[in-house]
């Protein structure tokens, strides 16, 4: 039986971020794989959202702007990502609430790989920044490729990732573990909203943000992702049922990182139809968004 997928994909990374290929290579991917309507969600930062747009048009991609958003949830002590389409690419909001958030990643990413080096591996900070080159900054997926490169490990995900970023079943700290400051949800949320934005809640199932979705709805909330290829059935049915209860968007997007995710999970192998992407449209088109 041949996979479904789908036209529209409203949860995507390029190199801006996290993902190891360029914007025209992400799209291409994604328009070979049927997608017709695409939202570039890269990390705390729209910068890439021009050249998307530009590309798409030439490409045949409806680019939707988008952003995803590091935060955290205080009351529960856990991360959160929140979503936010048909955004303002650039909006003061956005950017006063996300720079820090990239300045810090590449900052602590730099001590990471200097406590590498002083513990013996062999790679330097600009081999590592080769990585990221064209991005807004070095992430552990792009040090964890320039040790993968040395032979230390056979993938990004690899043993040696839990090793020396996780903490370990004894609560010890790998070598290169530094804990990261994240934005709360609640600003995560009014910023998208500032910025024209539609807020939606990303992959709550796989950060376990189920019980946070009443009162970050009462905030301004106005989606929720079901369809994620981390999610199983049991979070689809419950995100459903969340977004019925409190009257949310349903949205759904592959989570694409290349090289640095899953490689056989494309852009358009998870989402949502058209409908459900024009209903978001009207919605952004009231709060003033970038909706066509």
């Amino acid at each position: 039986m041949s996979k479904r997928t789908f036209a529209v994909d409203l949860h995507c990374h390029t190199r801006m971020s996290d993902n190891d290929k360029s914007i025209e290579e992400v799209l291409r991917i994604a328009r070979g794989n049927g997608v017709t309507h695409l939202a570039v969600t890269d990390h705390d930062t729209t910068a890439g959202l021009a050249e998307a747009a530009r590309l798409g048009g030439e490409i045949g991609i409806e680019i939707v702007p988008g952003i995803e958003i590091s935060a955290y949830d205080f009351r529960r002590k856990r991360r959160a990502h929140v979503l936010g389409l048909f955004v303002e690419p650039g909006h003061a909001a956005l950017e006063e609430l996300c720079r820090p958030t990239v300045e810090l990643r590449d900052r602590l990413s730099r001590k990471m790989v200097d406590r590498l080096i002083e513990a013996g591996y062999r790679l330097s900070w600009p081999q590592v920044q080769a990585y990221a080159a064209g991005g807004t900054g070095v992430y552990k997926q792009h040090i964890m490729h320039a040790l993968m490169d040395e032979g230390y490990c056979d993938a990004i995900y690899s043993p040696l990732y839990r090793e020396l970023f996780s903490r370990g079943e004894g609560g010890e700290p790998g070598i290169a573990h530094l804990p990261m400051t994240y934005v709360d949800a609640f600003d995560a949320i009014e910023a998208v909203a500032k910025a024209g934005g539609v807020p939606i809640l990303a992959h709550p199932g796989q950060l376990g943000n189920f019980e946070a979705v009443e009162e970050w709805a009462e905030a301004g909330l106005r989606g929720i992702e079901a369809y994620h290829p981390s999610h199983l059935e049991e979070h689809v049915a419950l995100a459903l049922d969340m977004a019925d209860r409190f009257g949310l968007f349903v949205t759904g997007g592959a989570d694409y990182h290349g090289f640095y995710g899953d490689p056989e999970c494309l852009p358009g192998d998870c989402g949502v139809d058209l409908g459900r992407l024009e209903s978001l449209k009207a919605e952004a088109a009231l709060r003033g968004g970038v909706a066509r």
